[in-house]
């Protein structure tokens, strides 16, 4: 098994990654909480375009075929699904914002 780091055991390896995990976990929950309500809807426009490219991401290492391990799989179709439902609900709000601005017939 390859290693991310050089001259580093799978334990440390995991220990870096879950530790960058619950970083960006934390600095995400601080970030959006620190958003005024009205900056909400152009931000959640601006994470389409990310949860996009977190959708391709997925897509490459979920059909990576038999180099990915079983968990590697099961990670990638569990992040397709969450990043579509964050894909089509950002897009849900971004169209019932610009249709308030719409001229009433």
């Amino acid at each position: 098994m390859e290693t991310l780091i050089t001259g580093s055991t799978e334990m440390e390896q995991l220990v870096l990654l879950l530790s960058l995990f619950a970083l960006a976990v934390f600095l995400g929950v601080e970030l959006i909480t620190k958003v005024p309500p009205t900056l909400h809807t152009p931000l959640m426009s601006g994470s389409n375009a990310i949860s996009g490219i977190t959708i391709v991401g997925a897509i490459v290492a979920t059909g990576s075929g038999g180099e990915a391990g079983v968990l590697v799989q099961l990670l990638g179709f569990v992040a397709i699904v969450l990043a579509t439902i964050n894909v089509i609900g950002g897009f849900l709000v971004t169209h019932r914002m610009l249709s308030m601005f719409k001229r009433r017939g």
